[in-house]
């Protein structure tokens, strides 16, 4: 995506370090964080300086690259264990890590060179994934269609174009009048400060919306249909995804308006059989307490936002099961979420 003219990858790497587009400070600046080593990278994935399925996955590969650089020679084996250990435990529920490291971690055996080829590799996989959802996913789309958000699947969460924005992206550029409703998503505000940013910087229409003012909208038949992005996909079609996406589902299917999922089948854990076998990772319950944003001198401060003294609690996902999604909307094509996916995986390909 083009910011200010220039076109930027979510992440990459050049020599040894790693460059990440600082999301903490989205949208008020736009600034890149370097990291480098690869214990900086976990710390970008756990800070999420770096968020999103696809962008985690792609900054995992590189953390894993990075540590086969720096690995001793006498000690190689056990430093790259313990760095993929390290690396795995920044973001449990997110698959693209795993499934990143692992293929990293498996080319550091041959070499360190090939190592760092295998990262960059699956960088460049998931923005031509993320294109080929967009031109499966554009196809579901209508002219004059509003479509619901949740999180932010855009470019921001994966290393080029997106999931849940794809299409939406291809949908604009073949002219079709579309406007998209952005959910905020607390508490961390994905939505309204990323997600919005992205559809404004290509001059998207689009309003943020509160959380819970989306089921009132489908009530009164403003919203034609929902894509959300995913973490997880369990082999039997249920999805991981951030908090929030559940209760987006059930209301979607209450008013029978279609919710599709958009994600690259790397997302798709086919050794997790079913939903309730993700783990869900708890997050601070500071992102609940406070909120940062600018003031009227344009400094970034932390305010407390809830009753000071209380206590909150903070699950970072939810899982949606196969019954609420109309359908997986992959590099490969759309997928039932409730048909097996390893025969329809295998099928597409």
């Amino acid at each position: 995506m083009k910011v200010k003219g220039e076109e930027y990858r979510t992440v990459w790497m050049a020599g040894s370090s790693v460059f990440l587009i600082e999301q903490n400070q989205l949208p008020f600046s736009f600034e890149i964080f370097e990291a480098k080593k690869y214990f900086d990278t976990c710390m970008a994935i756990t800070s999420m300086v770096v968020r999103g399925a696809g962008a985690i996955g792609a900054t995992a590969g590189y953390a894993m690259a990075q540590a086969c650089l720096e690995a001793p020679e006498d000690d190689r084996e056990d430093f790259l264990k313990n760095a993929r250990f390290e690396i795995e435990s920044t973001r449990p529920t997110a698959q693209n890590l795993f499934y990143a490291v692992e293929r990293v971690y498996e080319a550091g055996k041959k070499s360190t060179e090939a190592a760092i080829e295998e990262a960059r590799k699956i960088a460049d996989e998931d923005a031509a994934d993320s294109r080929s959802i967009g031109i499966y996913g554009n196809d579901l789309i209508g002219q004059g269609y509003r479509i619901g958000t949740h999180c932010n699947a855009g470019w921001l969460a994966f290393v080029d174009y997106g999931t849940a924005l794809s299409p939406i992206y291809m949908a604009q550029k073949q002219g079709k009048d579309i406007f998209v409703y952005v959910d905020e998503t607390r508490p961390r505000s994905q939505g309204a400060r990323l997600t919005a940013w992205e559809l404004h910087n290509k001059e998207v229409p689009h309003a943020i919306i509160p959380d819970n003012a989306a089921a009132w909208l489908m009530a009164q038949g403003k919203i034609d249909m929902y894509i959300v992005g995913a973490d997880r996909i369990a082999a039997n079609g249920d999805v991981a995804n951030k908090i929030g996406t559940l209760e987006k589902a059930i209301a979607a299917h209450e008013y029978g308006i279609p919710f599709y999922v958009a994600a690259p089948t790397s997302t798709i854990d086919l050794d997790c059989k079913r939903g309730k076998d993700i783990k869900i990772e708890e997050r601070s319950q500071d992102e609940v307490l406070y909120q940062t944003g600018i003031d009227k001198n344009g400094n970034l401060n932390k305010v407390l936002v809830c009753s000071p003294g209380s206590e909150a609690i903070n699950p970072a996902f939810d899982v949606t099961p196969a019954r609420f999604i109309s359908g997986i909307i992959t590099e490969k094509g759309i997928i039932n979420a409730e048909e097996d996916l390893i025969r329809e995986i295998k099928k597409q390909t």
